[in-house]
């Protein structure tokens, strides 16, 4: 008979964690604590705002008029959309995370203790397998604080891409890694043929493989069952309202933060504290995500919706969590603030006038970048700097960076909560693979031009506008539509290295520093589940850059009539497809065998093509 142990918030027994021969399942209780608000000592804050300090100065009043983060706090939908129904339900339903925090507290010992337990297994390797919310706060924690003296290291597979998954297996081994299975729905896509290949890949080796593996995900999900009867270890069930982009401090970041040996306790009340001090008790003016939210927000109603983030190179990687937070959480209803992460700070000259600039840093910023930072706001950009005292400060932005979405999202008058375009891609992926399935193949694009190595691509009742008597000659026509306020997104579909990297930075600074606009990038299909959403329910101001190789190696899914390529490819073209849906301009460069060698072709043709384009911003 199945083992079922309930886990109640600060009454939990400690005999639950205990080793069992059947599925556990761990429940968080949604209730809220009756912890009161304290004063905390909490990260330090500067908002440099010059011209906008007045527009900044009436939002606050209208926050303070509105009681924002009394209602909040009282999770009373109406504040974003008062009387649509159908938001306020997926609102009410999305507010968990406001006291996860403390929750997580009340069960940090036990967590730490699961993770002795399992640790005793001599596991190497904890890999989360999951996507988006689910996968981005475990990808910061892994990035910053790396492998912990006694613990496993933890990894992170956030990709379809068949060559990413080959790197996978040569770096671990299968038989002392221990897999999460992560997904709030318990029926996503990825983690659902992450778990096919991973078991598949498991019980080659082992006679109980479901003891290899965990599940985090809501209760009733599919993934419940599923886990149980493969014959999971462990199945955590986390809170039901709390959406995958905020659940950086529930079961999906803290299950992952304990087994890499983190301590939990200390980063958790970093997160309380933050909380404590964006309490309804607090006064408006001294709340620190009520003001960061609000600035951003109002910054991004008087067209500086490019939220460009200047980061420590220590806590790099907390700017993807944030991106997907606020791109996911804005792009919507024609409207968004576009987080900009990864682009090199460069002089006041090679930007317009549409950028507010974010500095984290763990201290002060260097001198150099902080003589940067004051020439852009002497030069009428709003700067806001946010410093951290130590790398467990992560416990507070993770918190604070929420608290400000959800308020810039009222600023912005849109629902904070809701993602209907992730669904949108998703939606075509599905149809593209069914179209697989039926007919051998893919749907094929039109093809535009052909040089090379490169190809490019596009929808075939799009792209008319395009010349297409040579590369070069697209590439000018596609550049010289980027006005003010645009920005230009590189949308790449193959294995991330330091390598690409560096040449998508290359590419990314010819552009901005030719156009004055911001650049962003990102990795399918893991930016289909945060920018994605801008992409095609924000402003259309964006210029897309869709990339995609040949891939080395391929894998079948388990199970499914198709691979790991086609299930990428079919991610791509549906990702594609959506754009062009929604009327933006688009075009996909195929870069032949090789990513870098292509790249390093386009990035030659596009510098040569920015020479003959003007710019037009100011």
């Amino acid at each position: 008979m199945k083992l079922v142990a309930l886990l109640l918030f600060f009454s939990l027994r400690p005999s639950v964690l205990n080793y069992v021969s059947k599925t556990q399942l761990l429940e968080a209780d949604a209730r809220a604590p009756g912890k009161k608000a304290g004063a905390p000592t909490m990260n330090g804050m500067d908002l440099v705002l010059g011209t906008f300090d007045r527009v900044f100065t009436s939002a606050m009043k209208e926050a303070e008029d509105a009681q924002v983060a009394k209602r909040i706090w009282r999770r009373d939908a109406s504040l974003w959309k008062a009387g649509d129904s159908a938001h306020e339900k997926i609102i009410r339903n999305s507010l968990g995370w406001l006291t996860v925090a403390d929750e997580m507290i009340g069960v940090s010992n036990e967590l730490t203790e699961f993770a002795s337990f399992t640790r005793a297994r001599n596991f190497r390797h904890v890999m989360v397998c999951g996507m988006g919310g689910s996968s981005l706060c475990p990808e910061v924690l892994a990035r910053t604080f790396r492998v912990q003296e006694g613990a496993p290291e933890l990894l992170v597979l956030d990709s379809t891409d068949p060559d990413v998954l080959d790197e996978f297996m040569k770096r671990i081994e299968i038989e002392k890694c221990l897999f999460i299975i992560a997904s709030k729905s318990g029926a996503t896509t990825e983690p659902t043929v992450f778990l096919k290949f991973w078991y598949d890949e498991v019980q080659k080796r082992l006679d109980r493989p479901g003891e290899n593996f965990l599940a985090i995900t809501d209760p009733g999900s599919p993934l419940v069952q599923t886990a149980t009867d493969l014959g999971f270890q462990w199945v955590f069930l986390n809170q039901s309202d709390i959406g995958g982009g905020y659940s950086a401090l529930s079961y999906f970041g803290m299950v992952p933060a304990a087994l890499m040996g983190l301590d939990l306790k200390t980063f958790l009340d970093q997160a309380k504290e933050m909380s404590q001090a964006c309490s309804a008790v607090m006064p408006p003016q001294k709340n620190p995500g009520l003001r960061l939210g609000v600035a951003i927000g109002e910054c991004a109603n008087q067209n500086r919706d490019k939220l460009t983030f200047v980061m420590d190179p220590r806590i790099e990687s907390l700017g993807l969590w944030i991106e997907q937070l606020i791109a996911e959480s804005t792009g919507k209803e024609g409207k968004g603030i576009l987080p900009v992460v990864g682009e090199e700070l460069g002089s006041t000259d090679k930007y317009g006038n549409d950028r507010v600039f974010v500095s984290i840093s763990i201290g002060a910023p260097p001198a150099h970048i902080q003589m940067k930072l004051e020439a852009l706001a002497d030069a009428g950009h709003p700067v806001i700097f946010r410093q951290m005292n130590d790398l467990y400060d992560l416990g507070a932005e993770f918190f604070v960076w929420e608290f400000a979405t959800a308020c810039a999202g009222w600023r912005l008058g849109i629902d904070s909560f809701d993602q209907p375009n992730v669904q949108e891609s998703k939606d075509v992926t599905k149809e593209l693979l069914q179209s697989f399935i039926q007919d051998g193949h893919l749907p094929e694009q039109r093809l535009l031009v052909s040089e090379g190595v490169l190809a490019a691509y596009a929808e075939r009742d799009h792209g008319e506008n395009l010349k297409t008597d040579s590369l070069l000659s697209l590439l000018r026509s596609l550049l010289s539509t980027i006005g003010d306020h645009n920005y230009v997104a590189l949308l790449n579909y193959f294995e991330e290295t330091p390598e690409i990297q560096g040449a998508l930075r290359d590419v990314r600074l010819a552009i901005r520093d030719a156009k004055k606009v911001a650049t962003t990038t990102g990795f399918g299909p893991r930016f289909l589940h945060s920018t994605g959403q801008l992409h095609k329910g924000g402003p259309n101001t964006g210029v897309f850059f869709q990339l995609t190789a040949a891939d080395k190696v391929d894998f079948p899914v388990p199970g499914d009539p198709y691979s790991f390529s086609i299930l990428k490819q079919a991610q791509a073209l549906g990702d594609f497809r959506a754009l062009s849906v929604h009327g933006r301009r688009a075009v996909r460069i195929d870069l032949g065998a090789d990513a870098l060698t292509g790249l390093l072709s386009l990035g030659a043709l596009i510098e040569n093509a920015l020479q003959n384009v003007s710019s037009t911003a100011q």
